[in-house]
């Protein structure tokens, strides 16, 4: 049988929710990530209209301020965003008994064998594309392909509210003809490494051995490239099944080489998670994380502790623990991922902790927070985030 995914990326998602919260927003360039002013403050999302100024997610706010002075310049609103995003994801699972969430704003269904169900993928996705707007006011971008690669990179080809379908049998011609700059995971360092190496199509990476690859590139990069460009069938995203997870993470466009810019990264992912796990009514003692630099080496950690995960913050500074120990200062970062692991009911008993510390109390509202924006999303609070200074951390 064949493998039929969908790639469903929400186009410029944070961006996007400001402008349907705020009417007055649409068609104006949205940054979302801080106001001038601010701290240290990146980018998260930028509208559309934003990005025709060269505006991307993970630049320094001040940057973005030079590029687009012109702005509505907003701070994070990440209860919101996890509202819509919860709405949007409940939806997928009306259309696909596997839905795997990598991110806030993306995630894969795997559609296989769905057919006779639903009907044609391309038919499927149309309707899915449709439901989305009516149901949430917001725009999604679909690939469908036979691997999860091919998907991911279809959904990004024809952006906002687009759909690209590559039917069975064409994924070594789609491939062949894609430019370089579309291999999904490829920044601009690796980009000009190739081109410095004489490749400048991916039929150039195709015609080349993978122990070619290896020796010009080294063992992680150039085994990335002879994979990527054949479609990369054995990518796959899901749980594992010996140890029940809850993870998001995050590719980005540019290398990350900014301390804050990765800690704000986390910050974003640890919601992510902490909000899922509510949603599913399930704990966890173990964190983990997960870093792929701009050679596409990629390590991880993980750490369990005696007492449960109690709340973003808490995620947020486990997780930054990890980072500290396992990043090596300097390189770029390509990917960032985290995720509570060995997950267990709410019902489950787990010891108590002797001294709280806060963190019961810090939970509770949390929670308290989740279940009110869930029942009223029209009522909006904001967490900020703490300032604090990265060379304290590091």
């Amino acid at each position: 049988m064949e493998h039929v995914y969908f790639h469903v990326d929400l186009d410029a998602f944070f961006a996007s929710v400001e402008q349907l919260d705020h009417p007055e927003y649409r068609n104006k360039p949205v940054i979302v990530g801080g106001i001038p002013g601010d701290r240290r403050s990146v980018v998260s999302t930028a509208s559309y209209e934003a990005r025709k100024y060269g505006v991307h997610s993970a630049m320094p706010l001040e940057k973005a301020i030079k590029l687009c002075p012109n702005a509505i310049f907003l701070r994070p609103n990440f209860h919101r965003y996890q509202e819509k995003s919860l709405q949007i994801m409940e939806l997928f699972n009306s259309f696909s008994p596997s839905v795997i969430q990598i991110s806030i704003d993306e995630a894969f269904l795997d559609m296989t064998g769905t057919q006779k169900l639903f009907g044609k993928p391309e038919e499927v996705a149309q309707r899915l594309k449709k439901e989305v707007k009516e149901e949430t006011g917001l725009t999604v971008s679909v690939g469908v392909a036979s691997t999860m690669y091919i998907a991911k990179i279809a959904s990004g080809l024809s952006k906002p509210n687009g759909l690209t379908v590559i039917p069975n049998g064409q994924e070594e011609d789609f491939m062949l003809k894609l430019p370089i700059t579309k291999l999904w995971g490829i920044g601009t360092k690796t980009q000009e490494h190739l081109k410095q190496a004489g490749f400048y199509t991916t039929q150039n990476i195709y015609n080349y051995s993978l122990s070619g690859l290896k020796t010009i590139f080294g063992n992680a990069t150039g085994t990335f490239l002879y994979n990527a460009v054949r479609g990369n069938k054995e990518l796959l995203f899901g749980e594992n099944p010996k140890s029940r997870s809850i993870s998001s993470e995050t590719t980005f466009d540019f290398d990350l080489t900014d301390l804050y810019a990765m800690e704000s990264a986390i910050m974003e992912l640890s919601y992510n998670v902490l909000f899922r796990m509510h949603k599913e009514q399930v704990h966890s003692c173990t964190v983990s994380i997960k870093i792929r630099y701009s050679d596409f080496t990629t390590v991880s950690a993980q750490s369990t502790e005696s007492r449960l995960v109690s709340s973003v913050d808490d995620m947020f500074n486990r997780c930054c623990k990890l980072f500290e120990k396992k990043y090596e200062k300097g390189r770029g970062i390509r990917l960032l991922g985290v995720s509570c692991e060995n997950l267990e009911d709410k019902d489950t008993h787990i010891q108590a902790e002797l001294f709280d510390f806060g963190e019961e109390k810090k939970a509770k509202v949390e929670k308290a927070i989740f279940e009110l924006e869930k029942k009223h999303p029209e009522i909006k609070i904001k967490k900020a985030r703490l300032l604090e200074s990265t060379q304290k951390r590091f």
